[in-house]
């Protein structure tokens, strides 16, 4: 077992450093579905699909579903179902203005905003690089696009030396528009464009005017195991990308085995800034590719009412410098198993009978497991899984893993958890919903 945990977290570590931006999950994503054998689909051309085969579709080229197509039984309306597992590619980052050059003391700056709820202050005094997708016309005169990242450092934010802010210790406050400007070079000239160009030379691309982008600054460190013996993963995005690693490594092992069943996975977009989108979760792309899967409509209710989905994203560990911001009882520890997440007011949207389901999966192999509720004088966060509950009407879970740091540049969590939901999720994938 220590050493399937030591590979599964060795090829984790790899994913999060190739995935810097949603655009690159994705591509990750994409890559292990097709070394896999999974079959690429595009939406708007006509679907032939076929029983007991792999597929996959992408949208926005962030946000991606797989699924295995079972043999469905008309006979036995049970047979209608997936084992469904929903996660996000998107993480609270620097996102880069559209006009982005600010020229300030003979500094070169590139404005941001941030996106989704970042943790600031951890951005201070970190290597950057900028990473994401660009629009252009090429040299054949037509539109196109490509996903670039610059690798290396190009930027910082520095912090004000303590000499002159007596109060940093005590009392600091960020401003989003002033205080997190990234540094990038010394002088009174830059053009952004050429830049872009420049680098998209360099990744192979001939690009004769830039149209747009959707860029990001992101931390260079690399993602590692922590601690005197490992204990712990530290890496940027953990929020959500661990969620899509294990999603991803469980379908493509579902696939492999002897079974049939329906398993389905989806990774969207926008999570961070409420899912509403034609990539999110709140959007049509789940509900789209589920229409296409049956040839009337009583077949797909039928097949809503018959699945289940497990919503993952990550949960607040308790912290040994802040016990007092989490309920005693609900209190999950690193390292402790997957945590079943559950709010009152429909936060999360765990119930009864989908947390029987999952407790009785992770029973029958001994995963140990954990549950969290907020305080009750404290708010908690979203996920998909309401969303999704209440758009499509399919009983749904949230799970995660526990976590430290969340939405902070680099976070921190367990070496046994991921694996621990990924054996979890290979189990309910096996059982008959």
């Amino acid at each position: 077992m220590e050493n399937k945990i030591n590979d599964f977290n060795s090829e984790l570590l790899k994913f999060l450093d190739s995935s810097v931006t949603p655009f690159h999950a994705t591509n990750s994503m994409v890559e292990m579905l097709r070394e896999a054998e999974f079959i690429e689909l595009n939406e708007d051309e006509s679907w032939s699909l076929e029983s007991n085969k792999n597929y996959f579709v992408t949208r926005n080229e962030s946000s991606i579903i797989a699924f295995s197509y079972p043999e469905f039984n008309a006979q036995n309306s049970s047979s209608y179902g997936f084992t469904m597992m929903g996660a996000h590619t998107d993480s609270p980052n620097l996102k880069i203005k559209p006009s982005p050059v600010i020229i300030n003391q003979k500094m070169i700056q590139l404005g941001v905003e941030p996106y989704g709820g970042v943790l600031l202050n951890p951005w201070f005094d970190r290597d950057l690089s900028i990473a994401g997708r660009v629009f252009f016309i090429d040299e054949n005169e037509k539109r196109s696009s490509a996903i670039i990242n610059f690798e290396v450092p190009l930027g910082i934010i520095s912090s004000l030396a303590i000499h002159l802010d007596k109060d940093a210790n005590k009392n600091r406050t960020i401003n989003a528009q002033t205080d997190i400007v990234p540094l990038i070079a010394s002088g009174d000239e830059l053009c952004f464009e050429a830049m872009l160009m420049e680098q998209l030379v360099k990744e192979d691309h001939t690009p004769f005017k830039v149209l747009s982008h959707e860029l990001s600054f992101y931390d260079t460190q690399k993602a590692s195991s922590i601690g005197i013996t490992e204990d712990f993963i530290a890496s940027a995005r953990l929020d959500n990308l661990l969620s899509c690693f294990v999603s991803t490594k469980t379908i493509i092992e579902s696939a492999n085995s002897e079974t049939n069943s329906g398993v389905l996975m989806i990774c969207s977009d926008h999570e961070e800034v409420g899912s509403e989108s034609t990539s999110g979760a709140a959007g049509p792309f789940l509900e789209n590719v589920l229409t296409r899967l049956t040839s009337s409509y009583e077949e797909h209710m039928k097949l809503l009412r018959n699945s289940i989905m497990i919503s993952c994203d990550n949960a607040h560990a308790i912290h040994p410098n802040f016990t007092s911001k989490h309920d005693a009882n609900h209190a999950p520890t690193i390292n402790s198993g997957v945590v079943i997440k559950v709010n009152a007011n429909q936060r999360y949207a765990s119930n009864g009978v989908t947390i029987s389901k999952f407790v009785q999966a992770a029973n029958s192999i001994n995963a140990p497991l954990q549950e969290f509720v907020t305080r009750s004088d404290m708010g908690c966060g979203s996920t998909i899984g309401p969303i999704t509950a209440t758009r499509l009407g399919i009983d749904t879970l949230d799970v995660g893993l526990p976590t430290f740091a969340m939405h902070s540049i680099r976070e921190l969590c367990g070496r046994d958890d991921a694996f621990s939901l990924h054996k979890i999720l290979l189990q309910l994938t096996q059982e008959e919903q």
